[in-house]
């Protein structure tokens, strides 16, 4: 399937111009707990507000990993990125509005990589907070995956650890209007930059999303980015790979 040419799914079009980077990401958990809105109002920049479903802000703890990262360079050529075949990351995440054109996508907190080029080239150039990690997956003969992760360069303890997999089962494409599509379909990503708050285009396909199990043992993530957690058990769900374009960031207006 030509990902670029599957375009009846997005919320709007394709914005202007040519994509940036494409990667490929395998093996997610989406990890997504309730927080009160008005707590996670504090943590968004100026110019976003906070994008809820059924009365609750929702922040989300996500590792995979990824391959096939390619760039244009110059704007032009297309050219696979050295250093960077396959690597884990690791996000931590919620989802906002613009105040300016009202669009729905990702704000994150964090962004830790495996891959110290990935950090460097994504703060350069996405201005997004990535810190880099040592991190580790081994995948079991029932496909569950072990998912270690420690933040490096840091005072503070920043660590994740868990057991997941998939359960199979893929239903189909998300419906509008449930918890599921809120919390997975964004084609937007936005960061604040100098004073002013810029968005970054991405098109994929609809989330090919299943039911999902996970143990998580150690879940330092929120708590370093001023987040307390609930006391309950997460909204689970797992994506085998998704391929990815991502356009350059523009001022959101």
């Amino acid at each position: 399937m030509d990902v670029l040419s599957s375009l009846a799914h997005r919320p709007y079009l394709l914005p202007a111009g040519r994509w940036r980077m494409a990667q490929r990401w395998n093996d997610l958990l989406f990890a997504h707990w309730p927080i009160a809105p008005e707590a996670m109002a504090r943590l968004v920049p100026a110019g976003l507000e906070v994008d809820s479903f059924d009365g609750w802000a929702w922040v989300g703890v996500v590792p995979f990993w990824m391959d096939r990262v390619r760039t244009r360079a110059f704007g032009q050529r297309c050219v696979t990125v050295p250093s960077t075949g396959e690597f884990c990351e690791l996000n931590l995440r919620t989802y906002v509005r613009s105040r300016i054109t009202g669009l729905r996508g990702v704000y994150f907190f964090s962004l830790d990589a495996a891959s110290a080029l990935a950090v460097a080239g994504a703060r350069a150039l996405f201005h997004l907070p990535y810190f880099p990690a040592s991190m580790q997956r081994e995948i079991s003969a029932d496909g569950a995956i072990e998912y270690m992760s420690r933040r490096l360069m840091t005072r503070e303890s920043v660590r994740f650890e868990a057991n997941y997999r998939g359960l199979g089962e893929v239903a189909g494409p998300s419906v509008d209007g449930t918890l599921e599509y809120f919390l997975t379909e964004r084609y937007c990503l936005f960061t604040p930059h100098g004073g002013r708050v810029l968005v970054g285009h991405i098109h994929h396909p609809p989330w090919p999303l299943e039911r999902a199990e996970a143990e998580i043992r150690v879940n330092e993530l929120p708590a370093a980015h001023g987040i307390a957690l609930p006391e309950r058990a997460p909204v689970l769900h797992f994506a085998r790979e998704l391929s990815v374009y991502i356009w350059s960031l523009r001022e959101d207006r």
